[in-house]
């Protein structure tokens, strides 16, 4: 066993963390592991800082684990499907482990599509962990004290400079920008999250590595209370409804109901919108929120197309909130949501900005009212956005680079789009390195 590697982990994530727990939960020196974050560690991060820090995006602010192979990335393609589901196993186990009050943690796992959705549309049953919003924070603070204990080095906010896959080293800065470390390293855990995007294309044009082009993933959130849709939640807590066309497919994504709470997201400096879904009943405030997602195939250079409609949807530093008659809701903070309420302007300008795409959102937001009867009680938060980067062609035994064997992409920076697939990916990784395959 490769107990003498430097092992450097560049993201502190679910891919990220779930890797640095498989290494020394078998006895791999957490002092050989550095784990390096332009974010801060669980105690200083702040609720609203989605982004960036201790268990990154999904991990600090979602909750829900899918448990499906057909959900969220292509992790059967890696590794088939038996192991893929071991491995998503493996994360929801390592939730559990941290969280501070497990018995909350309730699973849905839905068998059959109800008759009065057939006609309309299509509804992906698959098993979902809900941890709970609110509790991730405290996992987040029990994980990161476990990995201390064990020795794991753990550098936040640091940001990376450079990256030589020749002489494997990074150049980093603290927020300080006079002072610079190097770290050395003998293998090299690439698991950035969607804030690492832009650099991961960086690497990719600097080292001239194959890639596989990614669809655009672009859409609103949709928010209205819950008792139109409960029917439908009684069934499938975290439903997943889809419609199919020649080259663009839809589908709703990260429903969030009782206590469910639109989240801003900033990304490359522009606001997006996603989910909570909280546990305590103090937060219960009867909502339903979900994303409306395209997935757009055909456009090029889909993530500067993104970044381009994205832009178009900002107003003061704000994105668009669209409601026939309701206002934008509260945060369970009870501020108001950074949404900019435009009325019928609103709606103008997301046909502008998403162009003849905008039309797809809005039939699928019609056929669900010929189902649900929510009339004009319900609000839509423009952009919802999954930026993907081109996903660099990997070793599927180990998610290595084709050309650079000690290193390994794993997370958003493998395509993985989900809190269950990314936690996969370290811990296949971390695998590897312990069977000393790589």
């Amino acid at each position: 066993m490769l107990k003498n590697k430097k092992i450097v982990i560049i993201g502190a994530g679910v891919a990220g963390i779930n890797a640095a727990t498989k290494l020394v939960d078998n006895g791999y020196p957490g002092e050989l592991i550095t784990i390096i974050d332009k974010g801060q560690n669980p105690y200083n991060r702040k609720p609203e800082e989605v982004m960036e820090g201790m268990l990154g995006a999904g991990g600090w602010s979602d909750g829900k684990l899918t448990y499906h192979t057909s959900i969220g990335g292509q992790l059967k393609k890696y590794c088939g499907e038996d192991k893929a589901m071991d491995l998503m196993h493996q994360v929801v186990e390592n939730f559990k482990r941290f969280h501070p009050c497990p018995e909350v943690i309730m699973k849905s796992d839905p068998q059959e599509e109800p008759e009065f959705i057939k006609p309309h549309f299509g509804l992906r049953l698959f098993p979902v962990w809900h941890i709970g919003s609110d509790y991730l924070h405290e996992i987040g603070k029990n994980w990161y004290e476990f990995l201390l204990s064990k020795g794991v080095n753990f550098e936040w906010e640091t940001e990376i400079n450079q990256i030589s896959f020749e002489l494997n080293e990074i150049k980093t800065s603290d927020h300080d920008i006079n002072k610079v470390k190097w770290f050395k390293y003998d293998k090299l855990i690439f698991a950035v999250g969607k804030s690492g995007i832009d650099f991961s294309q960086e690497l990719i044009k600097q080292y001239n590595l194959e890639t596989e082009p990614k669809s655009v993933q672009i859409g609103v959130r949709f928010e209205a209370p819950q008792k139109y849709f409960q029917r439908l939640i009684d069934i499938s807590y975290d439903f997943k409804l889809y419609q199919k066309f020649d080259k663009v497919s839809l589908r709703s994504f990260c429903t969030n109901n009782n206590a469910a709470y639109v989240a801003v997201e900033q990304t490359y400096g522009d606001v997006s919108y996603n989910g909570h879904a909280l546990k305590d009943e103090k937060y219960n405030n009867q909502m339903t929120n979900f994303g409306i997602l395209m997935e757009i195939k055909g456009i090029d250079n889909p993530f500067e197309w993104c970044r381009d409609v994205v832009k178009n949807c900002q107003v003061n530093n704000k994105g668009i909130y669209y409601s026939p008659s309701r206002q934008p809701s509260k945060t369970s903070e009870n501020q108001d949501i950074s949404a900019y309420s435009l009325g019928q302007d609103g709606l103008a300008q997301f046909q502008e900005s998403f162009g003849e795409y905008a039309e797809y959102v809005l039939n699928f937001i019609n056929k669900m009212n010929e189902i649900f009867k929510f009339g004009d009680d319900y609000g839509i938060y423009i952009p919802e956005v999954k930026y993907l980067s081109p996903e660099p062609l990997v070793n599927y035994s180990n998610l290595s680079l084709n050309s650079y064997p000690n290193i390994h992409f794993v997370g958003d920076a493998l395509s993985a789009r989900g809190i269950t697939v990314s936690g996969a990916h370290g811990i296949y990784v971390a695998e590897a390195i312990l069977n000393d395959t790589i």
